[in-house]
């Protein structure tokens, strides 16, 4: 929280009014995160704010559409707020839990929403950025847009709707996505259906003086396809995970994390072995736990509901912190900053099929 008291409010609504800003221009509702030194890292007051307004504008007539943005030039959403979830872990307080609980009825509420919503994803759109835009609309990327769910890098797994969206990728390529974490730019993003729309950035201006122009006409849905249409494109040439498509398909079916690594290690195709080498170099950096954990959550994922798997991301949760390696990923990356986990366990070939399936029992996979 960054802004003063300058009136009778306390300072912390000051901050967290600061945090998210909302405005309503030519009937459409602007709403903006607002930390972008923290990359607008969203935090369980974001998340409050951000519901509070969505429920606001969904039963007023005088909105017909929803934007959302973050602030600055590097991000329109790096993630949630991790640090201030591993304080609460740490001094026992309840803070961790609440934030999975609202976070994840804010996202539910996104895919939802009954007026549209257009989201603008310039600069990173990481964990709980992916959460936020991947219920809207319309899903518009730029150059500088780096889309990731990179959670298992902490040894965390990709929530947020993650188990859901991710799977729904063509082939493996969700997989692929959520096990190792790695960044895409605009063309994947488009490729994998994680996007809908490209526009330069330099052009994010003009939208906007676009949209306060604009005739309301037909649907407001259509209304804003019509005008993205005349700026921006739906697909982008050269797209990377493209030509890896065949490999990934191949590599991310196979039938756990160990089988995967051991296998990319192996290839002897000149196309294909320093992407297969450097994955598997990758792979061997993240949480093991972690990585087994998401591959059978978004396999299970394929099969469930939306809600479901936001159900099955809550059954994780209340086991993760305590029993996951969150809090030593979190240590080594964020806190004492050595780089140097202490996974558990600390290799894929220590694996154990009987803790990773523990995470998964008592959960009902019929949605009952």
């Amino acid at each position: 929280m960054t802004a003063q008291a300058s009136s009778r409010r306390t300072p912390s609504m000051d901050a967290m009014q600061n945090d998210v800003l909302a405005e309503v221009r030519n009937h459409i509702g602007h709403l903006t995160l607002n930390r972008p030194a923290g990359l607008n890292a969203i935090t369980l007051d974001m998340v409050r704010l951000l519901q509070q307004q969505l429920d606001a504008w969904a039963s007023d007539a005088n909105v017909h559409a929803v934007v959302l943005r973050g602030a600055g030039e590097k991000a329109f959403c790096a993630g949630g707020d991790i640090r201030s979830l591993y304080d609460s872990f740490k001094s026992g307080d309840t803070l961790h839990e609440d934030f999975f609980v609202e976070e994840y009825a804010l996202d539910l509420t996104i895919h939802h929403y009954r007026k549209p919503v257009l989201a603008l994803m310039d600069g990173f759109v990481l964990g709980g950025g992916m959460g936020l835009v991947q219920g809207a609309d319309l899903r518009v990327v730029t150059e500088k847009s780096r889309l990731a769910m990179p959670e298992v890098a902490i040894g965390y797994f990709p929530d947020v709707g993650g188990s859901y969206f991710l799977p729904r990728i063509p082939g493996e390529l969700g997989i692929y996505l959520g096990v190792s974490g790695v960044q895409i730019r605009a063309a994947d993003a488009l490729y994998c259906g994680l996007a809908d729309w490209y526009l330069d950035s330099s052009k994010l201006a003009l939208l906007d003086e676009k949209f306060d122009n604009m005739e309301w006409q037909d649907t407001p849905l259509k209304s804003l396809q019509n005008l993205l249409a005349k700026h921006a494109v739906q697909t982008l040439p050269d797209a990377p995970l493209q030509a890896l498509r065949p490999a990934i398909d191949h590599f991310f079916a196979l039938p756990d994390v160990p089988s995967m690594i051991e296998q990319l290690r192996a290839v002897t195709v000149a196309d294909s072995h320093e992407w297969a080498v450097s994955t598997a170099d990758l792979l061997q950096t993240r949480s093991p736990l972690a990585m087994a954990v998401t591959l059978e959550m978004l396999r299970r994922g394929r099969h469930l509901s939306l809600e479901h798997c936001f159900a099955l991301e809550l059954h994780l949760d209340r086991q993760w912190f305590a029993r996951g390696d969150l809090i030593e990923g979190v240590r080594a990356l964020l806190i004492d900053k050595d780089k140097s986990p202490r996974w558990n366990p600390p290799t894929v070939a220590e694996l154990d099929a009987a803790q990773v399936a523990s995470f998964f029992h008592g959960f009902d996979e019929s949605g009952s």
